[in-house]
């Protein structure tokens, strides 16, 4: 049980930015309790200023054009209290890292792209714990291992670049959690992540939380994961407190208009049970054929960086997308979803396979033709800031693809780019702003907004709505269904979140070990699901109750990664058996689920 005396208190807290166009309050009286071994979840739209408090707390608001304009910010450290608002530059980095570490919502922020993973993991025990390097690289492994991380030798020789979005998410929490810091914040810290490594991190905050006294600040917009992870819940809007209260009690009686609105909005699995999805429209032939996919990342070592073997990121994966269609490509990070979108683009060179598109065959076009075809398909990435320039104003990046392409004059660009932030539900105000200055929703529908500068034929959404509030993830939804109704896009959305998966798609195909295990309609797989990986999927789903919590451990052990084989390996060809009309299952080679 938590302890009565606050291991954290903020009073009054004021924080301001200074704009432009003046000064902008960001927070306004922002006051809260955390005890040691309590977890106090933050929630509210984007912008309301949950990421603002957490990062006034680490003080690091002020690296951002923010200044703490008023209040207390009290820490109990071991023998004393200390205000972190008036704590100096010397004391603050004593503390970072150490009795105070925070998980951000973007991990290629988090990370240096230049130095490995176990360089980084190994930084924080030797400046606060004092190991040596052989001691925080025996502790960095272990680290690996307690996230579920597979191969966690090999991860420790890798860069950043080399992971997934999801395997990066986990270094950054397990860095996070390297000197066991009394003051977890978690910001956004499991919206990266598959259903399965999410309850697996929750359990694993929730058990250092009880067992070592840890409080937990923690900041999302996914109610299913407040109601697995949350003590007490305080709701945010516009910078300011609306609801505070017990977990239980802000689910089941919420007092604010505002708090019943937050979780009205919430997309619950289950929720279109024994309903289909509008029809597309009739055509004559597929838009996107895809035939025996296959992508293979050399793994290399030695003093010569031979090949030594290769990973088998996407192994045989085939099928076929109609115009106006929406195939959703669900999986664990590592699955191979991200990459088959990107070798589909060609982002990512496959070893071998056909892709076509409207007829083109796109692995054989040269590089003009390429260029030409790209207008044709476009990709929303899973990471926004990794995606957007730091020094281009937003107006300026949605309008390069216009550009590149010779597309209307400048008043016609100009013209198409404000009709499209009034699409994703951006002001035209923050058109001559940059990256760093909007909230990581913000970012996403930006992100999204360039995707559709070109009115594309087909549309690889990786990780789309990820990042967004219940809310604005709702509207964005239903935009990219009005685009397709209205221009007849395809959309190859690759997604861990299986209730925006129900909501969206015409057609689930489920990812394991690079390959499809299991592809059919919506109802089809959500419903009746046959293979036991797609079972477990489901089963880890959260549910928004407080009252249904599960524990990881009811999971059943997390299923192994994506295949490693020898160079020259031939893995068999995937075998499927029709269970129903368009509903198949992987028989051969049998999978871990």
């Amino acid at each position: 049980m938590p302890q009565r005396n606050p291991l954290v208190s903020v009073q009054g807290l004021r924080v301001a930015f200074r704009t432009g166009d003046g000064t902008v309050a960001g927070l306004r009286n922002l006051s809260f309790d955390i005890a040691a071994g309590e977890c106090l979840c933050i929630v509210g739209e984007s912008g309301a200023g949950k990421s603002v408090g957490a990062l006034s707390l680490m003080r690091l608001v002020e690296f951002g054009g923010g200044e703490i304009a008023g209040g207390r910010l009290l820490f109990r450290r071991e023998q004393d209290m200390i205000d972190l608002a008036q704590a100096s530059p010397a004391a603050m980095r004593r503390l970072r890292g150490n009795q105070l570490a925070m998980v951000f919502q973007e991990p290629m922020t988090a990370l240096n792209p230049v130095f490995t993973i176990g360089a980084q993991l190994s930084e924080g025990l030797v400046a606060h714990r004092g190991l040596s390097r052989r001691q925080a690289r025996a502790r960095a492994l272990e680290l690996l291992r307690e996230l579920c991380i597979p191969e966690p030798e090999r991860r420790l020789r890798q860069y950043p670049h080399e992971l997934s979005g999801g395997m990066r998410q986990r270094v950054v929490i397990a860095m996070a959690m390297a000197c066991r810091p009394r003051l977890l914040i978690c910001d956004e810290p499991t919206t990266a992540l598959d259903v399965t490594l999410q309850a697996e991190i929750l359990a694993l905050i929730d058990r250092l939380k009880r067992q070592a006294g840890m409080a937990v600040l923690f900041i999302t917009h996914d109610m299913g994961v407040v109601a697995q992870i949350a003590d007490r819940v305080l709701v945010m809007r516009g910078g300011a407190v609306v609801e505070e209260g017990p977990a239980a009690e802000i689910f089941a009686r919420p007092r604010q208009p505002y708090t019943r609105a937050l979780l009205a909005a919430v997309p619950r699995l289950g929720e279109m049970a024994g309903r289909d999805p509008p029809a597309p429209p009739p055509q004559a032939a597929p838009l996107l054929q895809v035939e025996n996919l296959c992508t293979r990342f050399p793994i290399r070592g030695g003093l010569l960086r031979r090949r030594l073997a290769q990973l088998h990121a996407v192994e045989d994966v085939s099928f076929t997308l109609d115009a106006g269609q929406t195939l959703a490509l669900v999986g664990e990070s590592g699955s191979g979803k991200s990459t088959a979108g990107r070798s589909i683009l060609r982002l990512v060179e496959p070893a071998s396979g056909r892709v076509r598109l409207a007829g083109r065959d796109i692995l054989n076009l040269g590089a003009a033709d390429l260029r030409r075809a790209r207008r044709d398909m476009q990709m929303i990435f899973q990471d926004p800031f990794a995606s957007l320039d730091p020094q281009m104003r937003l107006l300026d990046q949605v309008e390069e693809p216009l550009l590149n392409h010779g597309i209307g004059s400048r008043a016609e660009r100009r013209d198409r780019i404000a009709r499209l932030f009034d699409r994703v539900e951006l002001p035209r105000s923050l058109m001559h702003r940059y990256p760093h200055e909007l909230s990581g929703g913000q970012r996403q529908r930006i992100a999204i907004a360039r995707a559709l500068a070109l009115e594309p034929r087909l549309i690889v959404a990786d990780e789309a709505v990820s990042a967004l509030d219940v809310s604005v993830r709702a509207q964005v939804l239903e935009l990219l269904e009005d685009l397709q109704r209205q221009l007849g896009i395809a959309m190859l959305f690759i997604s861990h979140d299986m209730a925006v998966v129900e909501r969206i798609s015409h057609r689930v195909a489920v990812m394991h070990q690079g390959r499809i295990v299991e592809i059919g309609s919506r109802r089809q797989v959500l419903e009746s699901p046959q293979h036991p990986y797609t079972r477990r999927l489901l089963a880890a789903v959260p549910v928004p109750d407080p009252r249904r919590r599960r524990l990881a451990e009811d999971l059943g052990p997390p299923p192994a990664g994506a295949p490693i084989h020898p160079v020259g390996h031939v893995p068999a060809p995937s075998t499927y058996a029709q269970v129903a009309p368009g509903h198949m299952v992987l028989t051969v080679p049998a999978t871990h689920g």
